[in-house]
């Protein structure tokens, strides 16, 4: 069995002073995607040991964004960034894309694994052009993954809520970044015309949520008024091999360490070490 967690950490250093730590010792996924990391390696490295490998990206802009694919077996190989083309180029150091193979167990016995910080963007502004642009280097970038027949699952922080049980207060959205109609098309194509499959949704069934997301201010938490936008994304075939979801939702405001709960999920898989 494969299990996959994917977490906005909304800052490492953060979330270890409230208290990641003990989740990750009692969850301890084999691969471990984390979206907002915020610091350079050596303070991940410090913070998770050096029982993981994989890769990181710090943004460029320091503070900001940074993304990781961890895991207790080797990768095969490891890439920083969305591909080489010159759309992609925009996004080459903002620390929003990484990519990790690995060789597993079932036809074709290739699993590529990225984790994702998708921009939030702003309702007609500039910041949700450069949103678009994203969501589009992103759809390519899948596509070319998947081309060859490889296994793939994008984890993160899409920062998108596809459809009305996806959003607690939908109504109160229909203009604002997160909702708006292109960015949700983004993902009916994804998956109706790509062939993509959203895990937690298809675990789940027609639910509310479970959502992932609660807003720091007011009552968001307690009374459950949260985003489902933390996904794991995956071509069918490996889709099929998905045993179980869970979002791993703090028991209480205090005992929260991020404003996102992870979403772990169980995989028919199993990750060998790559041929020397």
């Amino acid at each position: 069995m494969l299990r996959v967690a994917t977490v906005n950490v909304n800052g490492i250093r953060a979330a270890q002073r409230r208290g990641i730590e003990p989740w990750l010792r009692s969850r301890d996924p084999d691969v471990l995607c984390l979206q907002e990391v915020r610091a350079p390696d050596d303070v991940l490295t410090g913070i998770l040991g050096l029982t993981r490998q994989g890769v990181h990206q710090e943004a460029s802009a320091k503070g900001r964004a940074g993304v990781a694919v961890l895991s207790r077996s080797t990768p095969s190989a490891v890439r920083v960034g969305a591909g080489a083309t010159p759309a992609a180029q925009e996004f080459a150091a903002a620390g929003r894309w990484v990519e990790a193979d690995h060789a597993v167990d079932v036809d074709p016995g290739l699993l590529t694994v990225v984790s994702v910080y998708v921009p939030t963007g702003q309702a007609d502004t500039p910041r949700q052009d450069e949103k678009y642009r994203f969501l589009d280097v992103a759809r390519s970038r899948m596509l070319d993954l998947a081309a060859d027949g490889r296994h793939l699952l994008v984890c993160g922080d899409f920062n998108v809520g596809h459809r009305e049980p996806d959003i607690k207060n939908w109504k109160g959205n229909l203009k604002k970044a997160g909702f708006l109609p292109e960015e949700r098309a983004w993902l009916d194509r994804l998956y109706a015309q790509d062939g993509f499959v959203d895990v937690h949704r298809h675990l789940a069934g027609e639910v509310p949520g479970p959502y992932t997301w609660w807003s720091w201010r007011g009552q968001a938490f307690d009374r459950d008024v949260g985003w489902r936008i933390d996904l794991q994304i995956a071509t069918a075939g490996l889709a099929e091999l998905a045993l179980g979801a869970e979002v791993d939702r703090a028991p209480s405001y205090a005992e929260r360490w991020s404003d996102h709960a992870p979403l772990v999920v169980d995989y028919a898989v199993n990750v060998s070490e790559p041929t020397p």
